[in-house]
This record gives C-alpha cells, sequence and structure tokens, in this order.
C-alpha cells in the first residue's frame, strides 16, 4: 500500500531510471549478446520507455543522426584503421621475426637471455604495430618453440610473451589510447606523450621480473647454448668487450647522476625517486654487458656511439628541447641514423668496424626504429596529427616490406580485409555507445553517475581507489575497447569534476584496463597465446626430441605474476603522476598577463575615447 501511495511501479522506474538502465545493460553483456548490439538495444528501447513516462519529448531523439554522423565524421577515428593497417604489414612481412631472431642472439648468452629478448621486440612491437593480436600471435608462433627447445619453463615463457604483446595497448601508438583520447575530449598527441615513459617503464619491471626469476630459479629460464649463438665471432675477445661495456654504463650512469640527460630525468619522477630509477636502469646495462651482450662492442663502434650520442646531445641543447619524451625520442633517433651510416659505410667499404653481430643489429633495427620515429617523432614534435602520422606510418610500413621483397597482393589483401572488419567492429560500438549515451544523458543518468563518484568518501583519493578496483572487476568480462566505450564517458566528467588531470586519468586507467587482457579465464592475449601454443606433443625440428604441449593451465599460471606487475605500474602512476604530466612540458603555455595586455591594447579605454560624431540625416525629402 505503501509502494502505492507513492506513485507505484510508474513512479518508481521514474525516478530510477538511470541505475535501471545501467543494471539491464550489464544483464545483457553477461548474457552474451554482442556488445555493440546490447548498447543500441538498450538505448533504444529505454529511450521509448523514457518517452512514455515523459522523462523528454519524443523529438529528444532526433538528435540521433546528427550524433551517428558526427562519429563517422570524426578526423581523429582515422587514426585507427591506420595504425592497425600498419602494424598489420609490419607483423606479415617478417619483421618480427628478423627482431626476435637478432635480439635473442644479443641477449641469448645470459639467462633468462630469450625472455628479455621477447620483452625488448615487444616494446619495440608495439611501438610500431599498436595491435596486441599481432605482437602476442608472431612471438609466439616465433620464440615459443625456441624457449622451450632450450628448457624454459613453459609458465614463464607463455607468461612474458602475453605480457609483451599487451605493450602494444599502452606504449604509442596504441589504438586504445586514440580512443580514450576521443572519450575524454583530449589531444591525442598529448595522450600519447603522457604514456611514452609509463610503458617503457612498465617494460622494465617485466624485465626487472625476469632478472630476479632467473636469479633465484636459474633452471626455469637458461642460457642459449655456443651452437645455437650463430652470429658469434669466434674471433673476438670478450675481455676489452667487456672492459668497454663498463665504461659505457659508466657514463650513462654518469649522464644521468648530472642530469646531462634532461629528456630522461627533468619531470618524470621526483628526485630520489628519478635517480632510484636510472640508477637501477644503469645498473641493469651494466650486468647485460658484463654477462656477455658486450660482443656488440668492438672499439670502433664505441668510439662511433659516443661521437654519435654526443652529437645528438649538442644538437638537443642547442634546439633547446628540454622536456621528456621528445627529448628521447628526437635524440635516439639521430644517435640511431648516425649508428646506421658508420654500418653502411662499414660493409661498402669493407673496413672491419663492426662485429658481425653489431652490424646485423644495426641492419635489422633501424628500419623500425625510424618508423617509430617518422609516427611519433613527428607527432610529439607537433609536425603531424596523430590521424597524418598514422597515415605516413602505414606508407612507411608498405616502403619496408617492399625493402624486404615481401610486398604481394596476397599480404594487401589479408592486412586490408582484417583492418575493415576491426575499424568495423570498433565502429560499431561507438555508434551503440552513442545511441546508449543520448538515452542515457536524456534521463539524467550522467548526474546521477557524477553525484555518485563525487560523493565518495575520500575526495580524489577515494575517487580513484573505486574506479581503478571497478575497471579491474570489470576487465574480468570486457575487453579494453568496450571498457572504453561504456565505463570512460560515465568517470570522465566526475574526475574532471574532482579537479583530476584528464591525461593523467586516462594513462591510468589504460594500464588498468591493460589487465583485460591478461585476466583468467578471459583475457584476450592468453586466447591468441592458446590458439598457437602447441596443443599435444611434437618433435622439434632441430633437436628432433619429443617436446611436450604448453597445457592452458600453465598460460594462466603463467599470466598471474604480470598482472600484479601491472598493478604495481597502475600504483606509480598514482604515486608519481610526473611520469605523465611532463606532457604538459612541451605544450604551448599562453602568458595570460601578456593576452591580457594584448586584449586592452585593441580595446580603448571608454573613459578617454571621443564621443562619436553625431549624425544628421536632415529632413525627408
Amino acid at each position: 500500500m505503501a509502494f502505492a501511495a507513492d506513485g507505484g511501479l510508474r513512479a518508481f522506474v521514474t525516478h530510477n531510471m538511470a541505475p535501471i538502465m545501467f543494471g539491464a545493460l550489464v544483464i545483457f553483456l553477461l548474457l552474451g549478446y554482442p556488445v555493440a548490439f546490447a548498447l543500441a538495444a538498450n538505448g533504444l528501447v529505454f529511450g521509448v520507455i523514457g518517452i512514455e513516462l515523459g522523462l523528454f519529448r519524443p523529438d529528444f531523439l532526433q538528435a540521433l543522426p546528427e550524433r551517428v554522423y558526427g562519429t563517422m565524421n570524426n578526423e581523429v577515428l582515422l587514426a585507427v584503421p591506420f595504425f592497425t593497417f600498419m602494424g598489420l604489414i609490419l607483423e606479415r612481412s617478417g619483421m618480427a621475426e628478423d627482431l626476435l631472431d637478432t635480439i635473442g642472439q644479443v641477449f641469448g648468452s645470459i639467462r633468462g637471455g630469450l625472455a628479455y629478448a621477447v620483452i625488448f621486440v615487444g616494446a619495440l612491437l608495439a611501438a610500431t604495430t599498436g595491435v596486441v593480436a599481432a605482437s602476442v600471435i608472431s612471438m609466439g608462433l616465433i620464440s615459443l618453440p625456441i624457449m622451450l627447445r632450450y628448457g624454459y619453463d613453459r609458465r614463464v615463457a607463455s607468461g612474458v610473451i602475453a605480457a609483451s604483446g599487451t605493450l602494444a595497448q599502452i606504449i604509442p601508438p596504441s589504438l586504445v589510447l586514440i580512443v580514450m583520447a576521443d572519450q575524454l575530449n583530449r589531444s591525442v598527441g598529448d595522450m600519447y606523450e603522457g604514456a611514452f615513459v609509463p610503458g617503457l617503464l612498465l617494460a622494465g619491471l617485466y624485465a626487472f621480473y625476469i632478472f630476479l626469476v632467473s636469479a633465484i630459479f636459474p633452471s626455469v629460464a637458461p642460457g642459449l647454448p655456443l651452437e645455437a649463438q650463430t652470429l658469434r665471432d669466434k674471433n673476438q675477445k670478450r675481455g676489452p668487450s667487456r672492459l668497454l661495456g663498463a665504461i659505457f654504463a659508466a657514463g650513462f650512469a654518469v649522464l644521468i647522476a648530472t642530469g646531462s640527460l634532461p629528456g630522461l630525468t627533468a619531470g618524470s619522477l621526483p628526485g630520489a625517486a628519478n635517480l632510484a630509477v636510472w640508477g637501477v636502469g644503469a645498473f641493469v646495462l651494466f650486468y647485460f654487458i658484463m654477462s656477455g651482450t658486450a660482443r656488440l662492442l668492438t672499439p670502433s663502434l664505441f668510439i662511433a656511439l659516443s661521437i654519435a650520442i654526443g652529437i645528438s646531445i649538442a644538437v638537443m641543447e642547442r634546439s633547446g628541447m628540454r622536456v621528456g619524451s621528445d627529448y628521447v625520442v628526437l635524440a635516439m633517433s639521430m644517435t640511431v641514423g648516425l649508428a646506421f651510416v658508420v654500418a653502411v659505410i662499414n660493409r661498402v667499404f669493407r673496413l672491419g668496424l663492426l662485429s658481425k653481430l653489431a652490424e646485423q643489429v644495426i641492419f635489422v633495427m633501424v628500419p623500425p626504429l625510424a618508423l617509430i620515429f617518422l609516427v611519433l617523432g613527428t607527432i610529439f614534435i607537433g609536425v603531424a596529427t596523430p590521424t597524418e602520422g598514422g597515415a605516413m606510418g602505414s606508407v612507411g610500413a608498405l616502403l619496408l616490406a617492399a625493402g624486404r621483397g615481401r610486398l604481394k597482393f596476397d599480404l594487401m589483401r589479408q592486412a586490408t580485409y582484417s583492418t575493415a572488419k576491426l575499424s568495423a567492429f570498433v565502429l560499431f560500438i561507438l555508434l551503440g555507445s552513442r545511441v546508449f549515451s543520448l538515452t542515457f544523458y536524456g534521463v539524467d543518468g550522467h548526474r546521477w553517475v557524477e553525484e555518485l563518484l563525487v560523493s565518495l568518501p575520500g575526495g580524489q583519493t577515494g575517487f580513484l581507489i573505486v574506479v581503478n578496483i571497478l575497471v579491474f572487476l570489470l576487465a574480468f568480462f570486457l575487453d579494453y575497447f568496450e571498457l572504453a566505450f561504456i565505463i570512460i564517458p560515465l568517470l570522465g566528467p566526475a574526475a574532471d569534476k574532482l579537479g583530476i588531470d584528464l591525461i593523467w586519468f586516462g594513462v591510468m586507467l589504460a594500464v588498468n584496463m591493460q589487465t583485460s587482457f591478461m585476466h583468467p579465464p578471459f583475457g584476450f592475449a592468453l586466447f591468441f597465446l592458446r590458439s598457437v601454443a602447441p596443443k599435444v606433443p611434437y618433435l622439434d625440428r632441430v633437436t628432433g626430441k619429443r617436446m611436450e604441449p604448453v597445457t592452458t593451465g600453465q598460460i594462466y599460471w603463467g599470466a598471474v605474476p604480470f598482472v600484479g606487475i601491472q598493478l604495481i605500474m597502475v600504483a606509480l602512476v598514482v604515486l608519481f603522476p610526473g611520469m605523465v604530466t611532463h606532457y604538459k612540458s612541451s605544450s604551448v603555455q599562453l602568458d595570460q598577463g601578456a593576452v591580457q595586455k594584448q586584449f586592452d591594447n585593441l580595446t580603448p579605454d571608454l573613459d578617454s575615447a571621443p564621443p562619436p560624431p553625431a549624425l544628421d540625416f536632415g529632413a525627408p525629402k
């Protein structure tokens, strides 16, 4: 009777339309309906209910066609098919295979060397492809059989491959960062620049985990035997190489300690933490060198690298470029370019300046690094928009494939088909979210969510804790595109109202959403790896030994430590926001006083201005 006295079911639904609508969406998703259709159906059904209840007029839904056409005319989203096409061309052109083979030779002689190579190549592929599926499948097909052949634990091998593939989500040019920037109404270039340092630091945390595991349990990640090191120079002496490597590592540590590399030392982390992080980086470099990777170094290469780094630092100092990712990308590009010139001269004139391994590394690594500069460098320095950078990257990928002699019609057809399929997938989810959000806004759902989140105890801290727990739990069931289109538009306004920087907020959520690829049992990276990992016993084609398959349980357990590392990275982004907000240093800063002075000069003082002339129109004739 009390329920009926208050207006009954109609009044209850009218008052609680927003939470009912959101709950219905969750039910549809849990039932397994496609996300795009579940979003659109909820929007249309509850739109009709809202009109019937008088929450808004029928002509409110006439805004729907405008929203659809606005989405289709969004130039920022054009970067999605460009970067997808670029990544698929590179993945099918054999670049990943060459990189894994060569970098595996560099790190292979040390414990965990193949795992380090997978992480390094995963970061490099992430900065060129931006597609998780391409990275995981490529490394699973190429590196997993080699790691199993030489005695790697199956959990370590599968975990590091799946985790390294997910770096494509956080290291630019990530597709999810494009979507995140669009949903938060922020610049894609700023989002890319803010995510650059956290992405590299996450790769470093992966490598640090492998270092700990290989140090505590040497048998789970052994080094390559000598017969597998095909690029090893038999006549090269290890003593001088190690001495040169030690000098190189010490020089790097000095540059960091003295602040001579402002791209690495300024603005990313507070003083003590900054020195600690880069001190660990210098130690790791020293460890790699003393463990055998100094075989890359010859006296001539050491001199060439020193000159190249010196020239790069001098040029960057004169250019006035003093901020994080801009400095790092451009300085690295100049250094790599000069090293490539030395390698070409050495090969043409047969000067013997480089070791066989060093020459191979330069020729294999420089093309993808050049593509990274073409895409990220032009975006960071403001020469190109992300859409234009993606277009240039697609052309660069085609040129690299043509240079390898692998640009064929079948490759183009497969890449174009996959690009169209993924782009249509993204667009349909976005259109469905537009239908849902129109009705949700019509019933004041955005205000309900904003008031609910803003009123949480603890202010910004409480809001961030609840949001991160919510996203982490939803990532068990939804992938990153679905999270970006459904959750981010609801969280963004509340974060903005609390005074949270939305670029930092977006990068933090992107790192958290990265766990959606690694969550057992629905992590897509785990599914991708399961599709290429051996399911039945097989004979190794090199050794002829009978190899046991990789079980699904081993893949899942191998992913668990890396999910923990990703959560640690979320905490680091929260504790040290400077590693993201350094993007502000490179943006154009307006002097408000100077702007106001310009307006004052343009606007005359009304008290001292002469009166307007009298107008005499005369008598009508």
